[in-house]
């Protein structure tokens, strides 16, 4: 057996919790129909991407490259600012399904590079542009367009012209169950230095504002002889766990609490989820805690970055204190694991993947499993309170639950449904008699055959399960002539070994 596959026997025999920190964490939960306490369904209307930075999320949480545990009591996400963006790059932007003129749909390049499945080894990319990011451009132009019309995508907005952006590569490394090792490197692949502010940004969902006696989670700077940047992280499910950070970065706190003055007029009783973001962008200082505790915090690294060159930053979240006299923490034992890890992940993929195919397949079987894994979410919905709402707040539609414009029948008699469960999202359908594929292509056709089609569904992966998935692949055509000039983009990894189609 390979060391992967161990630690999937520990897994499922309850010996090690492996699979308790993955990346469980939504890259959008703006927008979404559990985010929507509106009177009639308008979900895209009342929590936009605008109030996202802002507005403490109910359900869920999201972010960039980001983990969770299982529960997503505890999230990490990294935070980006290119010194020219109207706000930090903290989570993906896209189009409502009113905004685009083919419904929603994300302008943003990040690409899912590998992972295994116990999550103890994975790699994402994302490309950030060095010029101020196009948002009103992408809206105005995609609401301009017809439906018959192409849609007008980030690349075409010219901000990667002379490659003008950050590659943006984030890994984690499982050292132990509960000891993730993070490493960020961003390369510089224009003409000329550029600044780039590294924001790695850790907080807690919000489960503490809505009425109910969940106990307030804190986060603080330790505060001691040690120079180390160290943010400590108490949870009253979990305990302690401390972040590590690399360097001296600056350390900065808020609480992950609405912005009522910015989205509402109306005072805040605390610091706000969008301090750290004001205090980069906007310089204001007294949004964030100056006794440098909360329930987010960041560390702060403002780099330039020469043209070919790479940067990077280590991070470990853990949940063993590391006295400063145990030396490199974040050195050569640093690095040594994540060795130990991609040489795993080759194994483990080397027993799964067919060794009858051809490199480049292989490469793209690997990066397809890796994007499936990369896929699981954290699905959090208790329908009873959804509808009455919740005792710290009035009932929603002025007393009446949303039950008659929101709820179908069949939904109606599962009021009882508590979902915490973790995931992979499935789009079964796309519509009524859509073809998947243009007239003329010469892969096959995919149609949806019943009118009204089944809802998405979830493949649910409880605790302690043995989900099994099989694929299979088939190529039909070369990436470059599907995706056009997105094939420059792709194809920029650095790393001297594998090649990616």
């Amino acid at each position: 057996m390979t060391k992967e596959e161990l630690r999937l026997q520990e897994d499922r025999e309850r010996k090690a919790n492996w699979k308790r920190w993955g990346p469980y964490l939504s890259e959008r939960q703006w927008g979404t129909v559990r985010e929507d306490y509106s009177s009639y369904g308008t979900a895209w209307d009342y929590l936009p991407h605008d109030h996202a930075r802002s507005r403490a999320y109910r359900w869920g949480e999201d972010g960039l490259a980001g983990i969770s545990d299982r529960r997503q009591f505890i999230c990490f996400a990294l935070a980006l600012w290119n010194g020219r963006d109207p706000i930090l790059k903290e989570r993906l932007f896209g189009l409502t399904g009113s905004e685009g003129n083919h419904g929603e749909d994300v302008k943003e390049y990040y690409f899912y590079l590998d992972s295994m499945p116990t999550h103890s080894y994975m790699k994402y990319l994302y490309k950030y542009p060095q010029a101020e990011f196009p948002y009103a451009r992408l809206l105005d132009e995609n609401r301009r367009r017809r439906r018959n019309s192409l849609e007008y995508e980030l690349i075409d907005t010219g901000v990667f012209d002379e490659s003008r952006y950050f590659d943006v590569f984030v890994e984690y490394a499982k050292g132990a169950p509960d000891d993730i090792l993070i490493r960020i490197q961003a390369i510089n692949r224009g003409l000329d230095p550029a600044p780039l502010r590294l924001l790695p940004t850790i907080w807690f969902r919000n489960t503490w504002s809505w009425g109910y006696t969940e106990p307030r989670p804190h986060l603080r700077r330790v505060k001691s002889e040690d120079p180390r940047a160290v943010i400590e992280v108490n949870h009253h499910y979990y305990g302690r766990r401390w972040l590590y950070c690399e360097g001296s970065p600056e350390l900065l706190f808020t609480e992950n609490e609405t912005n009522n003055r910015r989205l509402y007029g109306l005072e805040n009783g605390s610091y706000a989820k969008d301090g750290i973001n004001d205090y980069i962008v906007h310089g204001v200082k007294e949004v964030v805690n100056a006794g440098q505790s909360g329930t987010k915090g960041t560390a702060h690294y403002p780099l330039t970055v020469d043209p070919g060159r790479t940067v990077t930053v280590r991070l470990r979240l853990t949940d063993k204190e590391i006295p400063p006299t145990v030396g490199e923490h974040l050195g050569a034992d640093f690095e040594r694991v994540f060795l130990d890890r991609q040489r795993e992940a080759d194994e483990f993929y080397a027993a799964v993947i067919p060794k009858d195919l051809a490199p480049d397949a292989q490469n793209v079987m690997r990066q397809a499993f890796g994007g499936i894994l990369w896929s699981k979410q954290f699905y959090h919905y208790v329908v009873e309170h959804w509808l009455k709402g919740d005792p710290a707040y009035p009932p929603p539609a002025a007393g009446k639950i949303r039950s008659e414009p929101r709820m179908d029948p069949s939904l109606q008699r599962r009021r009882d449904l508590h979902a915490r469960q973790v995931g992979i999202p499935l789009v079964r359908c796309v519509g009524s008699g859509l073809s998947l594929h243009p007239p003329g292509f010469g892969g096959f056709r995919f149609r949806q055959g019943a009118t009204h089609p089944p809802p998405p569904g979830m493949v649910h992966a409880p605790e302690r399960t043995t989900p099994r998935l099989r694929m299979v692949l088939r190529r039909r055509e070369s990436t470059g002539a599907r995706v056009g000039g997105m094939a420059r983009l792709q194809g920029r990894e650095e790393a001297a070994g594998r090649g990616r189609s």
